[in-house]
């Protein structure tokens, strides 16, 4: 009976030191303990005991010994209720770990929706401009079909609407005749003929595509900007050569010289500004001066721009502009920009010296005619010792005029060759011209009240154009529809600045 009941209890002791173990890990101390008293009793009988429940149980007892007494083990020191503690903060931190995690998770799903929304969105709106381009450029293939003069010889050899029904009718011959086994002549005639109007389709089709496009390399806003530029480099270049000037009413010269000024500058800016110039005295304040400058500036830059290519020969590019100007009139608004812009960059590349001439033919212009306001004006010489001629100018000022000079080469060469949707114009008012708010704006509107007749253009303007007819070719009776816009108001300067200047 004895080693029975000690095997009994043995089972029951290990069942239990196995339980606490699992989830008591501080208990097996104790429990090792323990076992390590029982097993040195001489009184237990060790002998009725199985191997096979010691052998069984002794890999557990090493793994808890060695987690228990490992130093780099968390739960060596642990009381239960501190473990439970953790296990509390651990199961908190978790939670909130999980309902972080299933917020980013809808976030993130809601993200993916809405950018497959937009993806769609754009690849609908691609397709949509896709298709009317192709509606528009079908249209325009039609029109110069129905509209062009050529010869027979090089008409299209099957009709574009009968197009598609003849190759359906050549392509069941095509099968029939090789599912019996045999080719007619007239299949063959027929398949060259169809051919050939489909190369003809294609060739006409590629050699409209370079004059269809509306894509422009520079923005409105681009050139707007270049303008403001130029307008602000104008002040700066008649400020500097005003301030140094020194002026003299009883000095001025009564030579040939003076006379022909006069003459030139009133048949440039205009016989009003030419005799407030010569009437006025200058030597208190050359405000008047500084204007005539900046007329004189802006006019010659206007006449530059107005031409088809600066620096190209006067009757050659007189031509070139009547051209473009009936092409703009009887083509649609890409054919004709197109064609300019061809023809402006290959005149270019035939004269690779022609961007060069044109600055310098300007620069000449621009001190040529600022010499004949100074002397008018009665300018002595300016404080370097340089005098008032236009060698004295471009000496003292060279730079500053080249500069200018470069910049209005460089907004040519865009507006001509860069831009296909419209056309820019650079404006500037003609003397002649009555004053209308709508227009042009008064630089002196603010200090007095706007009358008498305009003396000189301060600022250049800037004014867009653009054919808004149908993409169809005119005929001689047709009207044609143009929009013109006035993107910057040209600034100009009245008489009425003479009661700013002489207060009553």
């Amino acid at each position: 009976m004895l080693p029975i009941a000690n095997l009994n209890i043995r089972n029951v002791y290990d069942n239990a030191a196995e339980f606490f173990s699992l989830h008591s890990p501080t208990w097996s101390l104790a429990a090792q303990a323990s076992d390590s008293s029982v097993a040195s009793s001489p009184s237990t009988t060790r002998s009725a005991v199985p191997d096979s429940s010691p052998r069984e149980c002794a890999p557990l007892r090493e793994r808890l010994d060695a987690a228990c007494h490992s130093p780099t083990s968390s739960l060596a020191g642990l009381s239960p209720f501190s473990m439970r503690r953790e296990l509390d903060v651990t199961k908190r931190e978790l939670a909130k770990s999980q309902a972080e995690v299933s917020r980013l998770e809808e976030r993130c799903k809601m993200l993916e929706k809405t950018l497959k929304e937009t993806r769609d969105m754009l690849r609908a709106r691609d397709a949509e401009l896709e298709r009317m381009r192709r509606d528009k450029e079908k249209e325009r293939m039609l029109a110069e079909r129905r509209r062009s003069d050529v010869g027979p010889q090089y008409q299209p050899l099957v009709p574009s609407r009968d197009l598609h029904s003849r190759h359906s009718s050549l392509d069941m011959r095509s099968i029939n005749g090789h599912m019996n086994g045999r080719s007619t002549p007239t299949d063959h005639h027929e398949r060259a003929l169809f051919l050939a109007g489909s190369e003809e389709e294609r060739a006409r089709i590629r050699s409209t595509e370079v004059y269809m496009t509306r894509t422009d390399s520079w923005s409105g806003a681009q050139v707007l900007q270049a303008v403001h530029d130029i307008n602000s480099e104008i002040l700066q270049f008649a400020a500097s050569a005003t301030e140094i000037c020194t002026f003299d009413r009883d000095s001025r010269p009564s030579s040939s010289r003076s006379v022909q000024a006069m003459h030139d500058t009133s048949s440039r800016l205009g016989q009003n500004l030419a005799r407030v110039l010569s009437n006025r005295d200058h030597s208190q304040d050359p405000i008047l001066v500084q204007l005539a400058l900046q007329g004189c500036v802006s006019v010659c830059i206007t006449r530059a721009l107005t031409s088809f290519c600066m620096g190209f020969p006067s009757k050659s590019d007189t031509m070139l502009f009547q051209i473009y100007s009936r092409i703009a009139l009887a083509e649609p608004q890409p054919t004709s920009s197109k064609w300019r812009a061809l023809a402006h960059r290959h005149l270019h590349n035939i004269h690779p010296q022609l961007a060069d001439h044109a600055i310098n033919d300007l620069c000449d212009t621009i001190l040529r005619w600022s010499a004949d306001i100074f002397i008018i004006a009665g300018c002595l010489s300016y404080e370097n010792g340089a005098t008032s001629s236009k060698d004295g100018l471009r000496l003292r000022f060279g730079e500053q005029v080249r500069r200018i000079a470069k910049a209005v080469t460089r907004l040519a060469r865009v507006t001509r060759e860069e831009i296909m949707s419209t056309c820019f114009d650079v404006i500037a008012v003609n003397q002649n011209d009555v004053f209308d708010s709508n227009g042009m704006s008064d630089a002196f509107g603010d200090y007095v009240a706007s009358h008498g007749a305009i003396l000189a253009t301060t600022e250049l303007g800037l004014r867009c154009t653009t054919r808004l007819r149908g993409s169809e070719p005119l005929e001689e009776h047709d009207d044609v529809t143009l929009e013109q816009r006035m993107i910057l108001q040209p600034k100009v300067v009245l008489e009425s600045v003479l009661d700013v200047l002489d207060p009553r």
